[in-house]
């Protein structure tokens, strides 16, 4: 056991000095200004009206679990079968409200919004109120989404005050 115990402490002795040559791991961590860009580019790709922008923006890992869907997306493909339908919807988002958080090579940004929608056939328009949760990665030097979580608001919205 002793000898074990040795060899172990020769072992980690020895890789001390590589280690302490080797490069530090560098924080990439955003500014709030920075995660508010990435609300803004993709805010920007929903009004190309083009799929695969919005696709883009997601990690090829990323996960999504849609507003108007019960089927969480986890492939590139899935995710952009979502926004085919989605963006047919011509829609437009308010952000109104926004917490952002970020650390070492993520950003999380969550908060409310308000979706004005219409619908392709009749071309009416409607608002959708929800609540969102992105976080974001640092993914090949870009940063991407990693997930998206957007859901309506649980409760009706009535004009008398809260309780």
């Amino acid at each position: 056991m002793r000898h074990a115990v040795f060899a172990f402490a020769a072992l980690t002795s020895a890789a001390s000095p590589a280690l302490a040559r080797s490069p530090a791991i560098q924080c990439a961590q955003p500014s709030t200004a920075e995660v508010e860009g990435q609300l803004g580019r993709f805010i920007a790709a929903l009004a190309t009206r083009n799929p695969d922008a919005v696709t883009a923006l997601f990690a090829a890992d990323a996960v999504l679990l849609p507003t108007l869907s019960n089927t969480p997306r986890t492939t590139p493909a899935t995710i952009r079968e979502y926004f085919v339908h989605f963006l047919a919807k011509a829609p437009s988002v308010h952000v109104d409200t926004t917490i952002v958080r970020s650390d070492c090579h993520s950003a999380e940004r969550v908060g409310t919004w308000t979706w004005t929608l219409t619908d392709p056939s009749t071309h009416a328009t409607s608002q959708v109120r929800g609540r969102y949760s992105f976080i974001y990665r640092l993914d090949g030097g870009q940063w991407r989404i990693d997930h998206l979580h957007s859901s309506l608001m649980p409760e009706a919205e009535t004009k008398t005050a809260a309780r």
